[in-house]
């Protein structure tokens, strides 16, 4: 490996236009390839960043032997294939949350990290908020006593749905929103969900022609005896003064932890209305963007160039997958649904 990690990027659409922002400002990390399928939006980025190789195909991108390290940012269900052949290229690997929409390729992805001891960081970026890292330690320290319940809500307008992605009808509110808050409470409770019981809703985006539940809430119980509800969807009015309406509790036999993220300690008014900017998870502070998600992204470079484990694990990234597809089998049969555990060998 040269003096800097060489990132190719799959992947140009909103996150993934940070990720080359990003890398390409960063000190140990250069990026040299960028791929996606619509050459307009390639050529676009590969200009405004002075990137020269530029790829239509990630299959062509990865035969590349310049590349130590890709990123994925494709849609939800899209994740599976580019990092399955990123590993097998011997590519390290950050992906998107969340890492797969179906338990049988995230196991797949925990036997090819295993067998080929290549890094894969899962970009749950939500581990690097300052404020839930606090909430993490302060439960290590025994400080609320032992956590028996969780509540983690994400509801987003109904903007993010119908405009700011054109893929909500492959995905749900659980896959894109509640897997950065079962990540959270598997990290804050260190024990598994074990099995989940869910209910969803589908009224208002079916009726634009946008097939996907508009909202579900989900219990589940994880290994400690503790249980946690996930609620998640994306209706609210755009009127709503932040495009996400966040919040998380935790209650524990001696005190209780809340995040509330609706404000981030800002609030703002315009000719043009009332609002909550968002700033604690990235923002641009002098020309570079900082926050929790571009932390994510420089650990991942650590990982690398000191050969430790990612924050976010190829195993982190599996049980999510395994709570949220436990949450969508319930969807479908009104069951509970016990959560299939990783099979030791795998």
């Amino acid at each position: 490996m040269t003096d800097k990690v060489r990132i190719g990027v799959i992947g140009l659409g909103i996150m993934g236009e940070q990720y080359v922002r990003f890398y390409c400002s960063h000190p140990r990390a250069e990026v040299v390839a960028i791929c996606t399928r619509k050459k307009e939006r390639l050529d676009e980025i590969g200009e405004k960043y002075g990137i020269r190789k530029r790829y239509l195909s990630y299959d062509e991108m990865l035969e590349d032997r310049i590349l130590d390290a890709v990123c994925v940012a494709t849609p939800d269900d899209l994740h599976y294939d580019p990092v399955k052949k990123a590993l097998a290229a011997g590519k390290h690997v950050l992906v998107e949350k969340p890492m797969t929409t179906s338990l049988d390729e995230a196991d797949d992805l925990v036997r090819m990290v295993k067998q080929t001891g290549l890094k894969l960081q899962v970009a749950y970026n939500h581990r690097w908020l300052s404020p839930y890292h606090q909430g993490f330690l302060a439960i290590a320290r025994g400080e609320i006593g032992k956590p028996l319940l969780g509540y983690a809500r994400k509801n987003d307008t109904i903007y993010v749905a119908t405009e700011y992605i054109s893929w909500a009808d492959r995905t749900t509110p659980a896959y894109f929103l509640s897997s950065h808050d079962i990540d959270l409470m598997r990290w804050f409770f260190q024990s598994e969900p074990v099995e989940a019981h869910a209910y969803g809703i589908k009224e208002v985006l079916v009726k634009r022609g946008i097939d996907t539940y508009d909202l579900i809430q989900a219990q589940v119980k994880f290994s400690s005896g503790a249980v946690a509800t996930f609620e998640a969807g994306w209706i609210y009015p755009n009127t709503f003064p932040t495009i996400v309406d966040s919040f998380v509790e935790v209650i524990g036999t001696e005190g209780h932890l809340h995040f509330d993220r609706k404000r981030e300690s800002l609030e703002m008014s315009t000719p043009r209305g009332f609002t909550y900017p968002k700033s604690f998870l990235s923002a641009d502070i002098f020309g570079k963007l900082r926050g929790a998600f571009p932390a994510c992204l420089d650990d991942f470079i650590e990982s690398i160039v000191n050969d430790t484990e990612p924050r976010v694990t190829v195993y982190d990234g599996r049980q999510v997958t395994a709570a949220l597809e436990a949450i969508h089998e319930s969807l479908r049969t009104g069951e509970t649904v016990s959560v299939r555990p990783l099979i030791d060998g795998e």
